[in-house]
């Protein structure tokens, strides 16, 4: 199937599932569309079962013809990772710097450890083994949490504006740490990769320091750039070529891309949309990346609630993602809990921060991507249809509950 019809299906069905939502449902948005078609797909599953299997054929080769690991992370990821970091007050970001890196940092590599430790013992326990740097891949890619289907939510639930930025700055900052991790993990799992504590600190600086260097660096040049027009769709066309032109590059180069995108988003919309842009411009600047963030998201979330269909279950599997929920919102909450209190001695925290913290952390697309990036065998087939499990958990349950949470906490 060719990618022109891959898109049209997508976007069709992205708008007829939006309008379902919006029309009859009223979810919001990302977690309506991810039920929708997460509904759809066992309709299409159960429509096998009767004897209708061309539905199903049909639909298992459309997923089938999507790279799902290749759309997120070297497609959309970019995108969404700019429209998110260019709404975000760097005074507000820099009020918050030492949670939120603390958080991205402490916490992906706590979370990661603890969720790998602890997964080895349990799938062992249920009959399933898997060797234990695979449970630590596992570890570090179920630990990088999404924002997107929670925050219009803490809005809504008049969550403290501080709160708000704890949860969207250590999403944003968080994803690159956690490809970081997963990456250097993946090299010794592989067996290709010296795994000397040297080698480990060179990736380290090479992807994370270097990440936010080139972010700086081309983000200062677009800005340079900016402030020499003022016409809206060059600057829209010159934000796009920041995108796509210098995660192309970060990845060229080895350097972390997400965090590069980043950097240069904040910068952009920070000083770039204050000291290089009109008014008329800062509103056409900021009604097209909300709206690119918008179809994304609709389009990402569609695909995540489809992909049931292409994923190996069984019967142990399911047990063990059932087990695996409640080790992983755990894991959250210590390497949430240890920055936090450490923090509490020198800063105040909204009350109930570490609960809204632990249940807000939702897992999303980037972990069912990096699932799928790995090699093909009997560990990815289990890592994946878990990793699956435990992002449907978060988003539905944790992504309708947390607002109620919030209020009660406050």
């Amino acid at each position: 199937m060719d990618i022109l019809n891959i898109a049209a299906i997508l976007v069709t069905a992205s708008a007829l599932f939006s309008f379902i939502n919006h029309r009859f449902i009223k979810l919001p948005t990302v977690i309506g569309l991810m039920l929708i078609s997460l509904v759809v797909s066992l309709l299409f599953l159960a429509a096998g079962k009767l004897g209708w299997g061309h539905l199903e054929s049909h639909a298992r080769l459309l997923l089938h013809s999507i790279d799902f690991n290749e759309t997120l992370m070297q497609g959309m990821l970019s995108f969404l990772l700019f429209a998110g970091a260019l709404h975000i007050n760097l005074d507000d970001l820099a009020r918050q710097k030492w949670v939120i890196s603390s958080l991205a940092t402490i916490g992906i590599l706590t979370s990661t450890f603890l969720v790998g430790g602890a997964s080895y013992y349990l799938l062992s326990a249920l009959g399933i083994h898997l060797d234990f740097i695979y449970c630590l891949l596992f570890g570090a890619l179920i630990s990088p949490t999404d924002p997107i289907a929670v925050l219009g939510i803490l809005k809504s639930a008049n969550a403290p504006k501080s709160l708000e930025t704890k949860i969207a700055g250590e999403s944003l900052f968080n994803d690159g740490m956690a490809v970081v991790v997963f990456i250097v993990l993946l090299g010794i799992a592989a067996g290709g990769q010296d795994v000397s504590a040297g080698h480990i600190a060179l990736l380290f600086l090479k992807e994370a320091v270097g990440g936010v260097l080139f972010g700086l660096l081309i983000g200062w040049i677009t800005y340079q750039l900016l402030k020499q027009v003022d016409n809206y769709q060059v600057e829209i066309l010159l934000t796009l070529a920041l995108v796509m032109g210098g995660y192309a590059l970060a990845s060229a180069i080895h350097t972390s891309g997400p965090i590069a995108v980043v950097v240069a988003g904040l910068l952009i919309g920070n000083q770039g949309r204050m000291l290089a842009m009109s008014e008329h411009s800062r509103e056409h600047l900021d009604t097209f990346w909300e709206l690119i963030d918008e179809i994304l998201n609709a389009v990402l979330f569609v695909l995540i609630g489809l992909e049931v269909l292409v994923l190996p279950f069984t019967r142990d599997v399911l047990l063990a993602s059932l087990a695996l929920i409640p080790l992983v919102l755990a894991s959250r909450f210590i390497s949430v809990g240890l920055p936090v209190n450490l923090l509490r001695l020198r800063r105040e925290f909204s009350p109930g921060a570490v609960k809204i913290l632990t249940w807000g952390g939702l897992r999303g697309g980037v972990s069912v991507a990096l699932a799928l990036s790995l090699p093909a065998g009997e560990p990815r087939d289990v890592i994946l249809a878990i990793t699956y499990s435990i992002v449907i958990f978060s988003i539905v349950v944790q992504g309708l509950t947390i607002g109620r949470l919030v209020k009660s906490a406050m």
